[in-house]
């Protein structure tokens, strides 16, 4: 049962970055070939948002996996993991929050 929702939080992750990265796709296009009233700032603080978010369900399913089959070995990695994760997640929420909209 872990295992079935350590999976459904790892396709959550990747099923949010990858809606963030085609979302602000489109909103560069828009920007740059319809001229359509985007901003950069707002474009890069939406994805950096669902790239943050997404990394959230990565560490949670990282946890439930481990969670299984605690061996010394995979307690490491995991540690290694989550504070990589965890490193590149601040620094992303303070670079978002560099460019909120007043």
């Amino acid at each position: 049962m872990l295992r079935v929702i350590a999976s459904l939080f790892t396709i959550v992750g990747s099923i949010l970055i990858t809606y963030g990265g085609l979302r602000s796709i489109y909103k560069v296009i828009m920007l740059e070939i319809f001229k359509k009233p985007y901003e950069y700032n707002g474009v890069r603080r939406d994805l950096t948002n669902k790239i943050i978010f997404g990394l959230e369900f990565y560490i949670a399913a990282d946890i439930l996996e481990t969670v299984l089959a605690p061996t010394t070995e995979e307690l490491i990695l995991l540690g290694a993991v989550v504070g990589i994760r965890t490193v590149l997640g601040y620094f992303l929420g303070k670079e978002t929050k560099e460019y909120q909209l007043d």
